[in-house]
């Protein structure tokens, strides 16, 4: 199978916009649609978040930005050492507003290449409790603003073996998600 013909969320990344603010959360989780807005909402407020800005080549700097009982959003800083591995949300839905620069998504895709997908500053996309993903920086000073509903509390660590079965980890959310191998 091609992998020009798999869909992939990233593909799928729009123009930054949303009107959704902290202040007018609905008390229940998000679907996909609303973490988009809220995300690119909060992109572009860098009044909000722009004193976190750091960049470190062995540790990615990421900052809490909100956290309720519905919803988790995080600024993520980028260099291109950095590298979360393969990793999936457990039960939460995501969505990743790129600020500046440029983020890879990765797609594993069984019996084809990694599936890589660019995605330039100014873009957003969001993603379902069901995606596995892999996400680097394709150049230096990259930014990101993740949101996710429910608030992450697990996440899976993926890596593949040397016989090459696929295995997950479990790890917290507050953890440095990295390569596992």
């Amino acid at each position: 199978m091609s992998t020009t013909a798999i869909d992939v969320p990233a593909r799928a990344a729009s123009p930054i916009e949303g009107d959704l603010t902290l202040h007018d959360l609905p008390d229940r989780d998000l679907d996909e649609h609303e973490l988009r807005s809220l995300a690119s909402y909060l992109a572009g407020r860098p009044d909000l978040w722009q004193h976190h800005l750091a960049f470190d080549d062995d540790n990615r700097v990421y900052v809490s930005l909100h956290r309720d009982t519905h919803v988790d959003v995080w600024l993520l800083c980028w260099t291109p050492e950095n590298d979360t591995g393969f990793h999936d949300h457990d039960i939460s839905s995501g969505a990743v507003a790129v600020v500046s620069g440029t983020l890879v998504e990765h797609n594993l895709a069984v019996g084809d290449e990694t599936i890589e997908t660019f995605v330039e500053g100014g873009r957003v996309f969001s993603f379902g409790p069901d995606h596995i993903h892999r996400l680097t920086c394709a150049e230096s000073g990259s930014v990101s603003v993740h949101a996710y509903s429910p608030p992450l509390w697990r996440m899976g660590q993926y890596a593949v073996g040397a016989d090459g079965r696929l295995r997950r980890q479990s790890v917290s959310y507050a953890d440095e998600l990295r390569p596992i191998d």
